[in-house]
């Protein structure tokens, strides 16, 4: 039994999701910052200093703060943009790496020899 469970635990899958998690913990503060430091300030600045999460009304005796549900729907938004963008960045540098590391295919015999004949036309004319 401790056999299995040690293969288990050491396959490949499991390493990568336990490190993907971590990571994932330590960027969701980054982008929590991102969006509380730097976003929601200039949003702020934009609607006028409005600060949603101080809305609420009584109903029945019960405090409802509907401005708590406004502020967490504009907080997801602007996560979910941040994380967009950011995602689109790294996928730009992925594919500019790929270029750059695609080797030029080798021409054939015959597609060199049409290269110089073309080249050679090309200098005629």
């Amino acid at each position: 039994m401790w056999k299995e469970f040690k293969e288990f635990a050491m396959r490949g899958n499991i390493v990568d999701l336990a490190v993907a998690f971590i990571l994932g913990a330590a960027f969701t503060a980054i982008v929590n910052s991102l969006v509380n430091d730097i976003f929601m300030p200039l949003l702020g600045i934009l609607i006028g200093g409005i600060n949603f999460s101080d809305l609420s009304m009584s109903v029945l005796d019960v405090e409802v703060a509907y401005g708590n549900f406004i502020q967490e729907i504009v907080t997801f938004l602007l996560i979910a943009f941040a994380l967009f963008m950011m995602v689109k960045v790294i996928n730009r540098l992925k594919r500019e790496k790929a270029v750059e590391e695609t080797p030029e295919p080798e021409l054939s015999r015959e597609e060199q020899l049409l290269s110089e004949i073309r080249d050679l036309l090309k200098e005629r004319s």
